[in-house]
This record gives C-alpha cells, structure tokens and sequence, in this order.
C-alpha cells in the first residue's frame, strides 16, 4: 500500500466568503492569546474558532471549547460555508514570501500520509514532544472528527520531479485558491485531480525517509487515533480513514527551505556576563544590526551565541570545542553539535536555569523588549539549526531539545480539512 493518497479536501466555500485572507490562521501552537482574541475579531468565520476555540470560566463536559467547536464545524457545513471537494486530490501549495529583503518560493503539496508499519516509508521526527499539546489536539480531532491542520514533512527530490509534474500541469492553470497573512507571505493553491500524475508524485514518495519538520504533537494524536480505533474494529482493511493523516510534503533539497531559530528569553539569569568567560570569548556589540551579522558569521565556523541583558549586547563564542563531549552528557556526535545542546550544558544548567524560567521567540526584538521591559533578566539568541543536522538527529533515532527549529514560512490552518468519518 503506498505511502501517499490524494484525498477530497473540505475547505471555505469561496462562494460564501468575501476575503479568503481575513479567514486562514497559523497554527495552534504559534497562536498567543492576542493573536487568538485578534483572529476572533478579524471575521466571523476564521479557522480560529475551530483550531483554537476560546475556553469561558463556565466550561464543563457538555458544554466546553471542544463540543463548541464541533459545534461551529456542523453550522458551517450546514450554512455552506465549508464544503467538500468531490474528487480525491493532491493540493499544490506554494508560499511566496520575503526574508532579509531576498524573495523566496517555497512549494510543496498537501495529501494524506500513511500511518503504520506497511506504509512504505520511514517517518523520522526530530523534537520531543509534551503530553498537554497532544491531550488537546487528541479531544479536539476526535470530537470534530476531523483532522484540521497538517504534519509537516521533508522529502528528498534533488531531481524535482514533483515540482516538474505540478508546474507542467497546473502553471498555467488559474489557481483554486490565494490568501496573504498577516506577515504577507502569499499563499496559493492548486487542485491536481489527475490520476496519471497523482501516481508519478506517489512514486518519488514511496520507500523515502520522510522527515517531520513540524506538527509532531499532530503526528502523535493521529496515531494515538489510529491504535485506539484498530482496538475497537474486529476487521480492518488498512485504508480506513484513521489510518491517514493530512501532510504537507515539501521537497527538503529545496534552497527555498527555512529554518528560523529559536532564542531563549530567560526570567532570572543571577550572573554578571563576565561570569561566562570560563567558556566563552566575550565581545560587547554596540549596535543590534552588527551584533545579528556578527552572531551570523561566527555561527559558521564556531558556537556562538548572543548574550543581552541590562548591560546591553555581547558575543559569545565557545573557546574550547574539545570540552563539548565532556560537558553535553547525552546524545550522539551529531546531537553534540546543536547549538541549543551546547547552551544548554555549557551556560544554562550550570547557572541553575530550568525550563520554567524560559520563555521561547523567534523574534530577538521580543526578546530584547523583554529584558527592557524588566520580563526577563536575560536573552539568548541562536543561529539556526541546518537541515543537514536535523537529517542526522533523525536518522539517529534521537530528539532535539524543546524549542530548536521553526520551519518557516507556517502552513496555515484552514487551508484543507481532511474528515475522518
């Protein structure tokens, strides 16, 4: 049984809505309370309201942010503003989107990934994962139903032939449907029905390492889903619908792949920078632009960190890489080599530093602002980590630690809805 199968999409009726952007959201786990109360004001119909639905002091088990949910999903469908494509289809997905001033496509495809030891290929995540995200998720879908946003997964492809396939058969066609985020990256989808060329993408797909990249809490539900519905079944045929999960595939050779970092914003940091020299080669940055390129540039020969805290911005950079198998006690050579590893051992467990006190961002001016504001004592900021290296913690069979990679730009949610009645 092949590893990849095209599936009828539910998704807005663009009949029924005026602005397809004002209707789309990131996913769950990226969303703060502001953004949730924002994505809740900018429509009445935006995916928020299934994705991420606002809890009330009065929730109980009949009446909480889940059933609400469903709730919300049934009047939709009944109203038309959700319905269901009629035809199994793989969706053509690209993302156009700026970083740094360059101009950058990323393309890929969304589809359902086979679950299960005979699906044909290998599925490796890479991040650890935490029993809270995954409890929600799981009473959300199986209350719904309905997976609602995608895993995120790497293929290998350095030849193109997906992308050949989809840009020869849908380029020139008008796509299905386009939205812009709040951070302007463009979104655009294709419908690919054609079976012929279905059959060559699944080709390239099947018997591959497929790495998951984002959506490992998803990943872990929609297989909790599927043990627990096998239980329950005297017969299965494994093609039922809790044997799939909604994926996006993207090609992992691509140029266009980013990983941004993650920087650790920390509440209480009780050492003076100086302390840090046992370690580290410690310069004083005036200015934010120098210390990012700076921090850029070290980053590709040695470890190195920025450092901010009341006394402004500073350089670190590891002086000894001989001590890193000494001090980072797990792992393998591969794993040793991560940055967050590095930080963790070398300057957050020996200052007393625990996962409590750290507060993650993509954004080194949150974390600045942060420490500015009087939030947090101190901020880390990180280079990001190479696709090469998450290759090799994969294949490893090991995790990252919490909070290493963020893949962007985000799928968004709301895009496709794969129902799993």
């Amino acid at each position: 049984m092949s590893a990849l199968k095209p599936f009828e999409a539910v998704f807005y009726n663009q009949e029924k809505i005026d602005n397809l952007s004002n209707v789309f959201c990131p996913p769950y786990d990226v969303i703060s309370k502001e953004q949730q109360e924002n994505y809740y004001k900018q429509e009445p119909y935006n995916f928020i309201r299934l994705e991420l639905t606002k809890e009330t002091a009065k929730d109980d088990a009949k009446d909480n942010k889940y059933t609400r949910a469903r709730k919300t999903y049934e009047e939709w469908f009944k109203k038309g503003i959700l319905k269901q494509d009629k035809t199994p289809c793989l969706y053509f997905y690209k993302q156009d989107y700026k970083y740094q001033g360059q101009k950058y496509t990323r393309s890929g495809f969304l589809g359902l990934l086979k679950l299960g030891d005979d699906s044909g290929v290998k599925i490796l995540p890479h991040e650890r994962t935490h029993d809270a995200a995954k409890t929600d998720r799981l009473a959300l879908w199986s209350t719904l139903k309905a997976n609602l946003s995608p895993i995120f997964v790497g293929y290998a492809d350095k030849a193109g032939k997906i992308d050949r396939v989809f840009f020869k058969e849908l380029a020139s066609q008008k796509p299905y449907l386009e939205a812009v985020d709040h951070d302007k990256v463009k979104h655009t989808i294709w419908r690919l029905d054609n079976q012929e060329k279905i059959q060559e993408i699944v080709n390239v797909i099947d018997g591959q390492n497929l790495f998951i990249c984002d959506g490992h809490h998803r990943f872990e539900v929609a297989n909790q889903i599927r043990r627990e519905a096998i239980k329950k079944s005297k017969k299965t045929t494994g093609d039922e619908s809790y044997n799939y999960v909604m994926t996006y595939f993207t090609n992992m050779d691509s140029k266009d792949l980013q990983i941004f970092p993650i920087h650790r914003i920390v509440k209480k940091f009780p050492i003076s920078v100086n302390l840090l020299e046992q370690y580290f080669r410690i310069d004083k940055v005036k200015t934010k632009v120098d210390w990012l390129v700076l921090l850029q540039r070290a980053g590709q020969n040695e470890h190195a960190f920025g450092f901010y805290n009341k006394q402004g911005m500073f350089l670190l950079r590891l002086k000894n890489k001989t001590l890193i198998d000494k001090m980072v006690k797990e792992g393998s050579k591969e794993y040793h080599s991560l940055d967050a590893a590095i930080l963790k051992a070398f300057i957050l467990d020996q200052v007393g530093v625990t996962s409590e006190e750290i507060i993650y961002t993509k954004d080194p001016d949150e974390l600045i602002n942060a420490v500015n504001e009087g939030n947090a004592e101190a901020g880390f900021v990180l280079n990001p980590v190479q696709v090469g290296q998450l290759r090799a913690i994969a294949l490893n069979d090991e995790r990252m630690p919490p909070k290493t990679t963020y893949f962007y730009p985000k799928v968004l949610s709301g895009l496709t809805i794969y129902k799993m009645d």
